[in-house]
């Protein structure tokens, strides 16, 4: 069974309807030890790298998950005849950004950082589960407080909150932006 054990996670990775997570793989693989778990993961991550494939296995949002090849993305969508993804507007964007730089935070401060009632901009996000609730802040009125969920980082390709960009990196890209126009 243990020759097999890369592709028992590669075959759990493809039935998942959700990132899976390295945690969530070694809960179901009990029988394994997690020093074996995680090298069938690496092996089976570089297996895909190093073959010619029109799929991969993404690390996003926590978990793996198996996606398309971003270069097959034109003919995807046109055999799909879909949009790529649904487009946020820029308030849901600016609303998303708040709450990602400053979380956990709450409505009025997110409406205080745009400088515009954000009610419902926020429950657009809700709907969309790109934001969640965390619980209520320990202020008089006991307003709600929010954060970005886990399907905010797959929607972005972000691993994890540190792999948004820094201050600094995008001052230096509006800089770069605006040096070029």
């Amino acid at each position: 069974m243990k020759k097999h054990l890369r592709e028992l996670i590669e075959s759990l990775i493809f039935v998942s309807l959700e990132p899976l997570s390295l945690e969530e793989i070694k809960s179901v693989l009990q029988e394994f030890e997690k020093e074996e778990i995680e090298q069938a993961i690496k092996d089976l991550l570089e297996s895909y790298v190093s073959n010619e494939r029109g799929i991969q296995i993404t690390l996003s949002g926590g978990g793996y998950f198996f996606s398309t090849k971003p270069e097959f993305d034109m003919w995807i969508r046109r055999f799909l005849k879909t949009a790529k993804k649904s487009r946020l507007s820029r308030a849901a964007l600016e609303t998303l950004s708040a709450i990602a730089y400053n979380q956990p935070i709450t409505l009025a401060e997110t409406s205080t950082l745009r400088g515009v009632d954000s009610t419902h901009t926020m429950k657009v996000l809700l709907q969309k589960k790109l934001v969640k609730i965390m619980g209520r802040k320990k202020v008089p009125g006991r307003p709600l407080i929010y954060r970005t969920s886990d399907k905010f980082l797959t929607y972005f390709g972000l691993n994890s909150l540190q792999d948004l960009p820094s201050q600094e990196e995008i001052s230096k890209f509006l800089e770069e932006k605006e040096f070029g126009e």
